[in-house]
This record gives structure tokens, C-alpha cells and sequence, in this order.
């Protein structure tokens, strides 16, 4: 049954990437704009101190408005740190900080793997809300990764650290939005998908 699952997403993955490669650069922006701001009116948004936000990749929803807008109203950003099979959310300090980040091979922008210096958010209070990516998500928050389980495995080590979770809102392209993905036990429902 799991198998099955893995090989439904497989499948899926693939139709959805290779649509998202035919976006325009325009397109892009364009949809990032609206979903950026309809992320920024949302009330758990405003009313949440210390958030996490990806660092986009070019077919993804683009997250620099967002980091402009929380560093406007004073938040505290996090942002994701991979090594190896792990992830940690760690602080950002400014915009500068974040045009001076090196680029990963998979054009991600994030701290070097020796950069130990950064406060992580697990030690330091917590995470009042998380900004996801995907691949595909439903309307009823289901989402699916690029199935590497970052998100999933994080969202688990939260919960354990605040005995809850963070407000959960992903971000989706239109044509990322579909009527139903496959799911498996562990996959974490979101609380919100924002598209365009």
C-alpha cells in the first residue's frame, strides 16, 4: 500500500514539475505577488513573532516579499538549514543577510554548513507559524513535497520541543492546486494553502 502511495506521488510529481518548468518568469512573479499578499492579510500572519519562511527556488512561489514585509513589522524569520537528511530553521538578520547567502546546488540560497553562529529556533522560543513549499497541495491542506520529508520530519521535532504546532500555510501556483494527492499516515495536514 505505501509503495503505491510513493509511486501515485511519483507520478504526480512529475506532471506538476514538468508544468511549473513551462511558467514564465512573469507568471511567476505575477501569482508570488498576489499570494504573498494574501499571506501578509492573513490574521495568524500578523499576529505571529517568530516565523519560518523558504527560500525559493525559481518555480516556486517567491518568498522575498514576505521576508521584506516580516522584517518591516519586526518579526523574527528562520530559515531552513539542510545538512545531509536534516533540517533546521535558523535565524535570518536582515535583507542584506539574505542577498549575501551562497547558493546550495539545487539554487537555494542558504547558510553555508559551517556557519554555526546562527540562533536555531528550537532553543530560542519556538515558531509561532512556518511558511511551506510543495509540489502540490489541496484545498484542504494536503501537501506534497519533493519527497525528501524535510517538512514532515521538522513539523515533528516542533511539536516535540513546544508540545504544539506552528500555524501551517503553504503556498501553491495555481496550476499546484489539485482536487485530491496521495497521502500517507505521516504526511501533516496544513492549515491553510494560499494560492492565486
Amino acid at each position: 500500500m505505501a509503495n503505491n502511495i510513493q509511486k501515485a506521488k511519483s507520478i504526480l510529481r512529475k506532471q506538476i514539475k514538468s508544468q511549473l518548468r513551462a511558467l514564465s518568469k512573469d507568471e511567476v512573479d505575477r501569482q508570488s505577488q498576489i499570494i504573498a499578499k494574501k499571506l501578509t492579510e492573513l490574521p495568524e500572519y500578523q499576529k505571529s513573532k517568530r516565523i519560518s519562511v523558504y527560500l525559493s527556488m525559481k518555480k516556486e512561489v517567491q518568498t522575498e516579499f514576505i521576508l521584506r514585509d516580516a522584517f518591516n513589522n519586526n518579526k523574527t524569520i528562520f530559515i531552513p538549514k539542510y545538512v545531509g537528511s536534516d533540517m533546521d530553521m535558523v535565524k535570518l538578520a536582515s535583507m542584506d543577510d539574505y542577498y549575501n547567502l551562497p547558493e546550495t546546488s539545487w539554487h537555494i540560497k542558504q547558510p553555508l554548513d559551517n556557519d554555526h553562529s546562527r540562533e536555531d529556533a528550537l532553543n530560542t522560543g519556538g515558531l509561532d507559524l512556518i511558511v511551506v513549499p510543495g509540489v502540490g497541495f489541496t484545498q484542504h491542506g494536503h501537501r506534497m513535497g519533493h519527497g525528501k520529508g524535510y517538512y514532515d520530519t521538522y513539523f515533528e521535532k516542533v511539536v516535540k520541543v513546544q508540545n504544539s504546532y506552528p500555524y501551517l500555510v503553504g503556498l501553491g501556483f495555481n496550476l499546484q492546486m489539485m482536487p485530491d494527492i496521495p497521502v500517507s499516515d505521516w504526511d501533516k495536514l496544513l492549515d491553510t494553502v494560499i494560492t492565486a
